[in-house]
């Protein structure tokens, strides 16, 4: 299924060229991104500075609420985020604006043909692209959003970021994620914060939320031999609900935030994770007032809302995904993502039960149409069973 079009013809023509590219099977590890990038001039190299966030749940809206707060304090922003939810060109936004369509056909042209016997993935190429542009248009900071996992995604060819930060984690991507291999943990959740955590960098700052015993274990053992200091929730910064909206608190203080607009008390937790990512480096300097500007914003929607967007499956489809447990685990992947994005209202989504919350009111298989968006990449991994 592609997801991948446009309007333009230019971009329609790279993009089926993109669609031709597969989900690596079995290939592990940054070694095509690193020939494709250097092909193209180490761009990774010459970036702003980047605030690298991996997780399970909720790395879509902290860099939301990153790229919120920087551009609240006047900064120009650069910002990479994946899936796409209604053209491609969201996922490469460039000083605070989506990439232009004239612009996108020139540069996914200038990545493909370089990358063309190197055999890259969707991700890589699109990853290379976003970086290549980033690279030549100036700005204050870059938001990079890791695909999958953090050790082997393609975000990580990153050197010296300005701070990384870890959202919630869960078990996700198992078929990637959870493949056997020698030296990693056991168990699946600490395997999960192993992958993630493989986003650390030598002596660079790295912000996590509070996890299980033996996945924290993993997270500090990588930022202990990374040399990387660790600030985690609970321990070092923590933030919570109150009836006036966020409380957070660090060792600078404590700020008193309106709450976020995006829907679900998980977003405290993001937008937490966010603020502390901000106040835990000291590269790209963000003022109180801004923090509280971009708290109270309306980031819902990340530049669609769901009951707006094209594709959609009707009653009888998603009656279909409710009685067939393989469409339906598709589905819950589907649901995962956009639960992530804010865009589903409340509650997680279930494999046996196809009812999803969105801004507009509750949606059920029986009861009016399930509305989605996604792209090749992410539905190809629900097909290979990955999600």
């Amino acid at each position: 299924m592609d997801f991948a079009t446009s309007a333009d013809p230019a971009v329609q023509r790279q993009l089926d060229r993109l669609a031709a590219l597969s989900v690596p099977q079995g290939r592990l590890g940054l070694g095509t991104i690193r020939a494709l990038l250097e092909r193209l001039g180490n761009p990774h190299l010459r970036l702003p500075p980047v605030f690298h966030v991996a997780g399970t749940n909720g790395k879509g809206s902290t860099c939301a609420f990153l790229r919120a707060t920087l551009e609240a304090d006047g900064k120009r922003v650069h910002a990479t985020t994946s899936p796409h939810l209604v053209r491609y060109n969201e996922r490469i936004r460039v000083a605070g604006r989506l990439i232009e369509d004239a612009r996108l056909a020139e540069l996914l042209a200038e990545v493909l043909d370089a990358g063309e016997e190197l055999a890259p993935s969707f991700f890589e190429v699109t990853i290379a692209a976003a970086f290549v542009e980033f690279a030549g248009v100036p700005a204050d900071a870059c938001v990079i959003e890791v695909g999958l996992g953090g050790r082997f995604d393609a975000t990580n060819v990153i050197e010296d970021p300005a701070i990384c930060g870890i959202a919630a984690l869960g078990i996700d991507h198992e078929r990637f994620l959870l493949a056997p291999e020698e030296g990693v943990p056991s168990e699946p959740l600490a395997r999960i914060a192993f992958e993630k955590a493989g986003i650390v960098k030598p002596g660079r700052p790295v912000v996590a939320l509070s996890y299980p015993e033996g996945a924290f274990l993993e997270v500090e053992r990588a930022a202990m031999a990374a040399g990387a200091p660790l600030a985690v929730k609970g321990r070092d910064w923590d933030g919570s609900a109150e009836l006036a909206g966020l409380h957070y608190r660090d060792r600078h203080g404590e700020l008193a935030l309106p709450a976020p607009t995006l829907p679900g008390p998980h977003q405290i937790e993001n937008a937490a994770l966010a603020i502390a990512m901000l106040r835990h480096q000291d590269v790209v300097s963000v003022s109180r007032e801004a923090m509280a500007e971009a708290s109270g914003t309306d980031l819902a929607g990340f530049e669609a809302q769901l009951a707006s967007t094209e594709m959609f499956v009707d009653p009888a489809e998603a009656v279909a995904f409710a009685a067939d447990p393989a469409l339906a685990e598709t589905m819950t992947g589907v649901a995962k993502f956009l639960f992530d994005k804010g865009i589903l209202g409340t509650g997680a989504p279930s494999a046996d039960f196809v009812g999803i919350a969105y801004p507009g009111g509750a949606v059920t298989g029986d009861e009016a149409n399930v509305k989605l968006r996604f792209d090749t990449e992410y539905m190809q991994m629900a097909a290979d069973g990955a999600l």
